[in-house]
């Protein structure tokens, strides 16, 4: 029979029981480690592969612009793109042949002469005279220049001909490449172009349509939350709603997708692939994970705060307009904060209502054709170009910095503002 006032025995237990408290902090730090390592190496790989993104090999050309090409009346209607291959001819002049000069041209990316066009257009004087400008090589030239295509590889492994390089080598022998920031990334819409697709249209798309859903899903959010904790009597009925608040938040995206699309599209025929129909769809998503922490954030203000008011005459409304809701005002800004910054990068719903479609304007409204960051990286992760793998990690990297930073405010606002009580 074990003696248990032995203190053998007992010593033996809490050496047991300190062993076990070290292998249990020991797996726990060992789960944190490994969480971070991974992390970081995902988050490295990313921002690795993104690199490439950000940076563009472009050439320096002496380009006449001659009014053969540019008429001094109408410079919208010039052929700029002839202007750019003349200048790029005059580096050539052993190339005289047809094939050989599509092959020159072919170094090129197929907007090079944006540039130039938008330089003349913005000042016509420079029509009869010659300008000295960079203009950016193709994706495939790129990449060979950035070592991410071998070109010790015979001709027949790899994309970039001998006739190519010897074009290119002779351009980098006259200092006249140089590898330059990638504006076209930030300024440019999509494009079937790698080294001219951009995230600017889906940047505008995802503030429109973040904008709708904060316009639909504050008010009503708030407001729900108000009377299901400050007004609504507790009864089986708001017992039903509450639970099913909390079964909507876990309710699949592309559920919300389905339902835009057979009430917003089919029903109410809103526009398709517009901000405001994924705005509203976002709403209808977003609006539970607004509620329960309005609803958590009147929870936890002092019952004594609703007392001393009424206690001094107040109304039932400015105990909750001029009292709790001030008081609760830091925990709705975060839900709601962190509700949006979910919202922002949902992709499924508004694949069900059109948004993945390929935009290259820049939507300037509400109910112009649109598509999000989210669904254009999934876009640019299809595309066949390798171009586009460094183009899908930098609107990765743009996506998480984003988030990041909406996180950072809900963070702010919650320390800024917060009560203890």
């Amino acid at each position: 029979m074990t003696d248990y006032s032995d203190p053998d025995f007992r010593a033996a237990r809490l050496k047991k029981r300190y062993q076990a408290e070290k292998r249990f902090r020991a797996y726990g730090m060992a789960a944190i480690i490994t969480a971070g390592l991974i992390l970081v190496f995902l988050l490295g790989s990313i921002i690795y592969s993104s690199l490439p993104a950000f940076s563009h090999h472009q050439v320096r050309l002496d380009i006449n612009i001659s009014e053969d090409y540019v008429v001094a009346d109408a410079p919208e209607e010039g052929n700029y793109l002839g202007l750019v291959r003349a200048a790029l001819r005059d580096h050539f002049p052993q190339v005289t042949g047809r094939r050989d000069k599509r092959a020159l041209y072919k170094i090129l990316s197929i907007g090079a002469s944006d540039a130039v066009e938008d330089r003349v257009k913005n000042d016509p004087r420079l029509i009869g005279t010659q300008i000295s400008l960079y203009v950016p090589l193709s994706d495939d030239i790129d990449l060979m220049l950035k070592g991410l295509i071998d070109r010790n590889l015979p001709e027949s492994d790899r994309i970039v001909s001998d006739r190519d390089l010897a074009f290119v080598d002779k351009l980098a022998e006259e200092n006249r490449i140089e590898r330059k920031f990638a504006f076209a990334l930030f300024t440019n819409g999509d494009s079937r172009e790698p080294e001219m697709a951009g995230i600017k249209g889906a940047l505008a798309g995802s503030l429109w349509t973040l904008l709708v859903t904060l316009i639909v899903s504050f008010p009503l959010g708030v407001l729900a939350a108000i009377y299901l904790e400050e007004v609504a009597p507790k009864n089986r009925f708001t017992a039903l709603i509450e639970v099913n608040i909390n079964n909507l938040a876990a309710v699949p995206s592309i559920v919300y997708g389905l339902l835009g699309l057979a009430v917003f599209i089919n029903f109410f025929h809103l526009p398709r692939s517009a901000p405001l129909v994924g705005g509203l769809v976002l709403a209808l998503m977003t609006l539970p994970r607004i509620i329960i922490p309005t609803r958590a954030a009147f929870a936890a203000i002092p019952p004594s705060i609703r007392e001393a008011a009424l206690g001094v005459g107040a109304s039932r409304t400015q105990v909750i307009m001029h009292h709790v809701l001030p008081l609760a005002m830091p925990g709705i800004l975060t839900g709601t904060i962190i509700g949006l910054a979910q919202a922002a990068g949902e992709t499924a719903p508004l694949l069900m209502i059109g948004m993945m479609a390929f935009i290259v304007d820049v939507p300037t409204e509400v109910t112009a054709k649109a598509t999000v960051l989210p669904a254009q990286i999934y876009m640019w992760a299809n595309n066949p170009e390798r171009a586009f793998v460094a183009r899908t990690s930098a609107g990765i990297v743009v996506l998480l910095t984003l988030l990041l930073v909406v996180n950072a405010a809900a963070i702010y606002f919650r320390r800024r503002f917060e009560k203890r009580w």
